[in-house]
């Protein structure tokens, strides 16, 4: 487990977390062997641990979506790609720091990395305006999207965001239309394209750079229309009752691969990508090179009609 914070039901296991190793200290500091106490501690925290992730509600994977030590969209490219180019500015109207993106190599493969970015620290937080994108993100993701298609280099996106920034300013500029043609023309991009949801996959934020040949989850992700704090306020005019929202939406990625919304959910560390990000992005690296390796062979034309109708067969009806 990493240093804190701890989330509410993490408690236990921070408890239990500090206790072996004031044992350890007081082991060492007296001289006293206490190997076989400090033992049977540490089994007791691996059933304590294993006992609550594979016991999680709806509701606790959103809040362990949004850990703040949980790695962002930078981390994993730093991670997986160690000689990343940033691109900055839609060309119309200014550079979003909540959008990124930039050239990159995985393993010899040329691609683009495009995804929103949270901030740590409230100045950085700030500046990224909490991973809510401005019509000018979106278009300069869309900007990099034909840039990779002129070169012929895959896109790799990294969804993560509470939604896109619902301000007057942002409106004003074209939030919709924005959102709107980005979906447009990605089902159009003659490049593969894969997402992957590392976080939060708010509504129209997260769907104006999710359109993708393969679409991915990791495991402690959430994907969904509506947040559930969103979900709440609208039907029980209280936020109080997202526990129960996030029941009703389904946003789990067990929930979006039962749905058929997503591919493939990626695994995480037993508790979660923030305990363990290095190991945490080898996941994310498989599978990215997993999905290429899919792409690669498919002819453009059939990208495009299995991009389409990947999204077309979404969902069930009952014409009864």
């Amino acid at each position: 487990m990493a240093d804190g914070p701890y989330l509410e039901f993490e408690k236990p296991i921070a408890e239990l977390e500090k206790k072996i190793s004031d044992m350890k200290d007081f082991s060492v500091g007296e001289n006293i062997e206490l190997s076989g106490e400090i033992a049977s501690m540490q089994k007791k925290l691996d059933k304590l641990r294993q006992d609550i992730y594979n016991n999680l509600t709806r509701w606790q994977k959103v809040q362990l979506s949004r850990h703040p030590k949980r790695p962002y969209t930078l981390d994993y490219i730093k991670m997986i790609s160690k000689d990343f180019i940033e691109l900055h500015g839609d060309r119309y109207f200014a550079d979003d720091k909540a959008m990124v993106g930039g050239l990159g190599m995985i393993d010899g493969q040329k691609v683009m990395f495009i995804g929103q970015q949270k901030g740590r620290d409230t100045k950085e937080k700030l500046h990224r305006n909490f991973g809510m994108a401005h019509p000018e993100g979106y278009r300069k993701a869309l900007r990099l999207f034909y840039l990779a298609e002129k070169f012929n280099i895959p896109i790799i996106i990294l969804i993560d965001t509470p939604g896109a920034f619902p301000g007057i300013g942002a409106e004003e500029r074209g939030q919709a239309e924005a959102i709107a043609r980005n979906i447009r023309e990605m089902s159009r991009i003659k490049v593969p394209i894969v997402c992957i949801i590392i976080g939060e996959g708010a509504s129209g934020g997260a769907l104006g750079i999710g359109v993708g040949d393969i679409v991915l989850m990791l495991e402690y992700s959430w994907y969904s229309v509506i947040s559930p704090e969103g979900c709440a306020a609208i039907l029980w005019r209280n936020a109080i009752h997202a526990p129960e929202a996030a029941d009703a939406l389904r946003v789990t990625s067990s929930d979006n691969l039962s749905l058929k919304i997503v591919d493939k959910v990626i695994k995480e560390p037993p508790s979660g990508a923030h305990t363990d990000p290095k190991q945490a992005a080898v996941y994310v690296k498989e599978a990215i090179l997993d999905a290429l390796k899919q792409l690669k062979e498919t002819p453009v034309d059939q990208l495009l009609m299995n991009r389409l109708q990947k999204y077309r067969t979404i969902g069930e009806f009952d014409n009864s």
